[in-house]
């Protein structure tokens, strides 16, 4: 990375691609926000940043044409959000040109809604997606009421959660959706998961799933199984893979804690998770086996939003905020164990807990951009980097 006149780096300039007085961003860092030909790029917008999430509170899903200014095309409203993952606004792969999927609220019960952003049209599923498989055919899906009790910031309050007080129910869990017919089903039940690979502190308080993902092909998807310390107030969490259909569960990290992940094209899994014999770290799990690997031992020491890029060579990550309030962005060769720390971002303390804005980084589809949410300027908003030459550099 070349440096300034004072010796400081020269980072990619970071342009924001959203304006104000209204405030925007696009969720967690494991989907595209740019259509297919890269020119739309969708967004939440909302008109407050500094508080929580509260019953009733809606936001908008839309667009900015990144062709066309910074102005943002609304295309619907729901109450269906929350500050770290919005309404799971993203492209479907049937039609990524066009067509997006969010979730909303229909007669009293979570669901979601395909949207032609060109024609208007739409279309309602019967429940709410946690994670839609690359092509568009199929989803998993998760319970947003009790994930919104468990760890407020990642669930939904619009509904009232049925299974508040039963630790780990037989009739709730993971469900999975075919998004053509809107045909689903039950698939893993949360009694279920507590069963598999059972651990006496599982029975001391609530399970949720908290996070879920498909590979890239679809043909498996991880999820993490957190349950509740009572001696803390924390939690537990473990990191297991599945079949589409709920069997071939495996437990890949069962030790107490896993945090974020992306898989490495369809049988390796990349997460920040704890070994107790080596401690905290990257690890690249091979799935179904005991095999992994410390990925970055000398150049990664936190925690972070962690994707491949989409030629799986370079890892996209951040960090939460140093000593100065800023968040670094980070681009990581595989091949070369190279980094390149490409910016760093103002996060005041203010802005903390359920309303702090991780940056959640993404990659464009051809590789060569990445797109994040950021306050470093003061509002919530949706920047863009060009990193073609971040990455030549390192090859």
């Amino acid at each position: 990375m070349s440096q300034c006149a004072d010796g400081n780096p020269l980072y990619p300039p970071a342009r924001a691609v959203t304006s104000g007085p209204l405030f925007h961003w696009f969720g967690y860092y494991d989907k595209f926000p740019w259509n297919a030909g890269q020119r739309l790029m969708l967004s939440n917008e909302i008109d407050f940043m500094d508080r929580e999430l509260r019953a009733g509170d809606t936001i908008r899903v839309g667009f900015v044409d990144l062709e066309a200014g910074s102005e943002f095309h609304p295309i619907a409203e729901t109450p269906a959000w929350c500050w770290q993952q919005g309404t799971m606004l993203q492209w479907l792969g049937t039609d990524p040109e066009r067509s997006c999927i969010y979730n909303s609220v229909e007669d009293d019960r979570y669901v979601s809604v395909i949207h032609d952003v060109q024609s208007g049209e739409t279309r309602t599923l019967p429940r709410p997606v946690y994670c839609v498989s690359r092509d568009g055919t199929q989803a998993v899906c998760n319970n947003f009421s009790r994930v919104a009790r468990t760890r407020p910031g990642y669930g939904y309050l619009a509904l009232p959660d049925p299974t508040e007080g039963i630790d780990h129910p037989d009739d709730d869990g993971i469900w999975w959706m075919d998004l053509d017919t809107g045909e689903n089903r039950l698939i893993i039940t949360l009694d279920q998961v507590v069963g598999t690979g059972h651990q006496d502190s599982m029975d001391l308080g609530e399970s949720w799933i908290n996070h879920l993902q498909f590979n890239a092909d679809g043909t498996r998807f991880l999820f993490l199984h957190r349950w509740r310390r009572p001696d803390t107030g924390g939690h537990h969490t473990r990191l297991l893979t599945a079949n589409p259909d709920g069997s071939g569960i495996c437990v890949l990290n069962e030790f107490e804690m896993t945090s974020h992940f992306d898989w490495y094209r369809n049988d390796h899994v990349l997460a920040w998770a704890r070994h107790r014999q080596i401690g905290d770290r990257y690890f690249l799990y091979r799935d179904r086996t005991s095999w992994l690997q410390v990925v970055g031992e000398d150049v990664f020491t936190c925690d972070g939003h962690c994707s491949y890029s989409p030629d799986w060579r370079f890892i996209l990550t951040d960090t939460y905020p140093d000593a100065e309030e800023k968040r670094t962005l980070i681009i990581y060769d595989t091949v070369t164990g190279a980094r390149a720390d490409i910016g760093r971002f103002l996060s005041p303390k203010k802005y903390s807990g359920e309303i702090r804005c991780d940056l959640h980084p993404r990659w464009s589809r051809d590789g060569r951009q990445v797109c994040f949410d950021s306050i470093h300027e003061g509002p919530r908003q949706l920047y863009v980097m060009d990193v073609g030459e971040v990455l030549d550099a390192l090859s």
